[in-house]
């Protein structure tokens, strides 16, 4: 288990600041993540990866010559939010355009969509490759859905190289296309892994069983065996990887491939060597000839022990890209030639956000959604361990700290915005990026956009009303579900937000002042939350583990009728009339 931090939900942030400190020759901080101290050539590609802090070397530690261009770094296991991503690529781009590679994940999918986007619209020709390497966790038929695991690293090393090659955008994003339709992996694990703070593992193995083919948040795998021998299990996963070839490759003798054989977390690189012993035999009896193979830690999960076994089948072209140098922290490979460093003003990026004007009454509104806000952090840190014991049950059991930190940033931009004197749409904009931004994943995305939203409807003018406000919040909830794509029955936040939604608006047209409408809102989101516990997930990580969430309400729902709940006190007494 982790066993060295401070506050968790500084884990992550104090990782990234000890890592850039002890690598400045090969790395520089920037918002969001990390991006080469190195000076690259303008005009070539930039590779931009990144997902959820803890799986390291992924990502911060593969950033630099050779590899990519810059990381946008989550928290744990969280995806970067957009804003992050945006951020890593203003700073690594060279005016080539941009590749966004990153594994297969719901929340990174939404995330750095959302930054292409946004980016394109900007005028910087951005790309995306998603990594799909493990057979496990979809039938070939539906490859587009595989999660992306320690395969990530074939894919980004091919693009890399064909960027350092001077390729342009389109042909990176051919060859890291193909480098991942010509990747397979395939892993175990023996144990879950436990994230600073928590007192049990995100999920469990049963003493003496073996996971196969689990991922490395803990989503299921296929089987559950008995451990096996090093030699059988070298047999299970050369086995299991020979039985899928890529497209077009008819039969494995003759072929030349790329291997990693990657530990998790706590398996120890001597029993990875007595692994590999049998791996490289038997790859050697089916015909492949094994080009420069990796044995070591490249995709972690923490503490997890647990390995995979990835084939990387080689063609000319990315069998070049494969052996080509690379100089990162965490990886190195041949010779690089020195390049010169970038002074950090190159590339800082200011963080200033002009403050608009805004009326006295919509200046009074922000103060009262300042103490909203801080109302949130306080019942969010009263309930974070449960939040995250809910989660954990079906999911990755960091939904209390992901809200923790989201709160938290949000309710202190709240109050800069407030003492730089803003209204109330500026100040909700601003604390929806910086919950975003520091949250992550997919409920930082939901809320981020849902304050921005009601700030959008409230305005840095107008005093808010009963009407406005139920009409923002209406908003709020048409964003969630247009970013999110949840519907009511999904077992998500949507569940306890729209009857919420619909309550307050009803009872605002009944008359009824702010205060007590809300309130009777915040109650049928409770009961609305409570009822998720009998949904099956069909959306996000719960999904893969439905049948364990049964009994259980959704974490989503569950944080959002409590943070209802602890609203409603601050609107008595601070609400305009109606």
């Amino acid at each position: 288990m982790t066993r060295l931090y401070n506050d968790p939900a500084d884990f992550a942030d104090e990782m990234i600041d000890g890592f850039v400190a002890a690598n400045r020759n090969h790395v520089r901080r920037v918002a969001g993540g990390v991006v080469r101290s190195t000076r690259t050539p303008d005009g070539q590609v930039a590779l931009v990866i990144g997902g959820g802090s803890g799986h390291y070397p992924a990502f911060g530690g593969i950033v630099g010559a050779g590899l990519a261009h810059g990381a946008a770094m989550g928290n744990l296991f969280a995806s970067p939010s957009a804003q992050q991503v945006e951020s890593v690529v203003t700073a690594a781009e060279r005016g080539a355009g941009v590749l966004l590679s990153y594994g297969n994940y719901a929340g990174d999918v939404l995330h750095f969509s959302r930054a292409e986007e946004k980016l394109n619209a900007a005028g910087i020709p951005t790309r995306t490759v998603v990594v799909t390497d493990d057979i496990s966790s979809a039938p070939p038929a539906e490859k587009h859905k595989r999660r992306g695991i320690a395969g990530d690293f074939t894919v980004f090393k091919a693009a890399a190289g064909a960027a350092e090659a001077g390729y342009p955008l389109d042909e990176v994003v051919r060859v890291a296309t193909l480098a991942n339709e010509r990747t397979r992996s395939f892993g175990v694990a023996f144990s879950g892994c436990t994230l600073p703070g928590a007192e049990h593992p995100l999920f469990s193995v049963p003493e003496g069983r073996m996971a196969v083919g689990m991922g490395i948040h803990g989503e299921p795998g296929i089987d559950e065996t008995g451990v096996p021998s090093a030699d059988e299990l070298a047999g299970q996963l050369v086995g299991a990887l020979l039985a899928e070839l890529p497209e077009g490759i008819e039969e494995a003798a003759g072929h030349r491939v790329g291997v990693i054989l990657n530990g998790l977390g706590s398996v120890k690189y001597e029993e990875l060597f007595v692994v590999y012993r049998c791996v490289a035999r038997l790859l050697e009896a089916a015909g492949l000839e094994v080009v420069d193979p990796e044995v070591g830690e490249l995709v972690t999960s923490f503490d997890m022990a647990g390995l995979s076994l990835t084939l990387f089948w080689l063609d000319e072209e990315l069998e070049g890209f494969w052996r080509a140098p690379a100089d990162t922290p965490a990886y190195r490979k041949g010779s690089v030639a020195p390049a010169e460093q970038l002074d950090a003003a190159e590339i800082a990026r200011t963080d200033e956000v002009p403050i608009p004007e805004a009326s006295e009454v919509s200046q009074a509104a922000a103060r009262q959604a300042e103490r909203a806000l801080a109302a949130i952090v306080t019942v969010v840190d009263e309930n974070v361990e449960e939040l995250g014991r809910i989660d954990a049950i079906a999911g990755d059991g960091d939904h209390g700290i992901g809200m923790q930190r989201g709160a938290r940033a949000g309710a202190a931009a709240a109050s800069a915005a407030v003492e730089a004197g803003a209204g109330i749409q500026t100040t909700l904009s601003l604390a929806g990026d910086a919950w975003a931004n520091k949250a992550g994943g997919t409920s930082g995305a939901l809320w981020g956009a849902a304050l921005a939203a009601l700030g959008g409807r409230l305005g840095d003018t107008d005093a808010p009303t009963g009407v406005s406000v139920s009409a923002g919040v209406t908003d709020a909830v048409e964003a969630i579900m247009a970013f999110g794509k949840a519907q009511p029955g999904d077992k998500t936040m949507v569940d306890a937000l729209v009857p919420f939604a619909e309550t307050l608006a009803a009872e605002v047209a009944a008359g009824h002042p702010l205060a007590e409408a809300w309130t009777l809102a915040a109650d049928a989101a409770s009961a609305a939350a409570e009822a998720t516990a009998e949904l099956l997930p069909l959306m996000g990580r719960a999904r893969p583990h439905a049948e364990k969430s049964l009994g259980t309400p959704d974490p989503g729902a569950y944080s959002f009728a409590l943070i209802a709940h602890a609203i409603a006190p601050v609107l008595t007494g601070g609400e305009e009339e109606k």
